[in-house]
């Protein structure tokens, strides 16, 4: 019989090597490195010293045998190799996140947590409709919803924390499946303290030089790129009083009057109603967004996920799109 060649013998690339040799908490090291941009950051997320960090980085370039991160007193750059090496990584931590559910007995009864991330403030009858009927077919189950930015929600989903997001989507990644929940139109409104409020007949012109409060995806080349357009539209204020990655954020700012602001129009009917907020223009083709339901296709879901999954997805997909488009008269 022929022997298995001693350690020596095994290069740094060897499938068999990297199994039984690689020192999986360098790893571990090594993703968190990547996920907060330099090792100083990795350090006080781990709550390890700077030094031990940077020697678990040097270990694993070694094993390895490849260059993972170029680092320099100013700079940080993840090499191509360490960009592979950190796709692989995520999946695997993914995996091991979830691994429980694979191991342990499921009884019968649907039971078990839905894990779902979402951007706050989503306002569409199909998610309420789901949750109701998920909760009438399985109340031993439970729902656990965390609200974040869009960008951490789908990070949740890529890196498996996550059944499923519900949010803005900028970039999609060939790596996830992506589903239109619904469409939402956003317009520009201000609030009781604001010379405007209350006023008709309005146009674009009167808005010019106006202070306003915005989302922090806001920008050009952000997720909510067509409001940023209508704000160079407007010629609002170059000085933005306010940001917030959280929608109920931007409406408290915009009722304390540090300005105008963009909200979804379905989604503040009520609040105009009671005259906390006004509508100001444009009031013809309001700048319109998308909002998705993120999927990891390689995640392994629990049954109370796969059920609700299964409830919204059906719904949405038994509902016409112009019916799932909200915020147009």
């Amino acid at each position: 019989m022929t022997q298995a060649p001693p350690d020596s013998y095994l290069s740094a690339t060897d499938p068999e090597h990297l199994v039984w040799q690689l020192d999986w908490n360098l790893l571990r090291t090594f993703t968190v490195i990547v996920q907060e941009g330099g090792i100083t950051a990795a350090a006080n997320k781990l709550r390890l010293k700077q030094p031990t960090v940077s020697n678990a980085l040097r270990r694993l370039e070694e094993s390895l045998g490849q260059r993972l991160v170029e680092r320099g007193p100013r700079a940080f750059r993840v090499t191509r190799q360490g960009q592979a090496l950190y796709r692989e990584s995520v999946d695997i931590f993914g995996s091991v996140n979830r691994l429980s559910i694979a191991l342990r007995d499921i009884p019968d009864d649907v039971q078990g947590k839905a894990s779902i991330r979402m951007a706050s403030h989503v306002v569409c009858p199909l998610v309420d409709e789901a949750l109701s009927e998920f909760h009438q077919r399985h109340p031993q189950a439970v729902v656990a919803i965390s609200v974040s930015a869009s960008t951490v929600a789908v990070e949740a989903v890529l890196e498996k924390r996550c059944a499923m997001a519900i949010c803005l989507v900028n970039e999609q990644l060939e790596s996830l499946d992506y589903t239109v929940l619904y469409r939402e139109h956003f317009g520009f409104f201000c609030g009781p303290q604001h010379p405007l409020f209350g006023k008709s007949g309005l146009t674009m012109a009167d808005l010019k030089g106006e202070y306003s409060v915005s989302f922090g995806a806001d920008q050009l080349d952000g997720v909510l790129r067509p409001i940023a357009l209508l704000r160079e539209q407007a010629e609002l204020h170059t000085h933005i009083s306010g940001v917030s990655t959280n929608l109920e954020e931007v409406r408290r700012m915009i009722i304390a009057n540090l300005g105008i602001g963009p909200l979804p129009i379905h989604a503040v009917e009520r609040d105009v109603r009671d005259g906390l907020l006004w509508r100001l223009p444009p009031y013809d083709h309001p700048p319109e967004v998308s909002i998705y339901i993120v999927r990891n296709p390689k995640a392994r879901l629990n049954r109370a996920e796969e059920r609700f999954s299964e409830i919204l997805l059906e719904k949405v997909a038994a509902t016409p799109l112009d019916e799932r488009t909200y915020g147009l008269d």
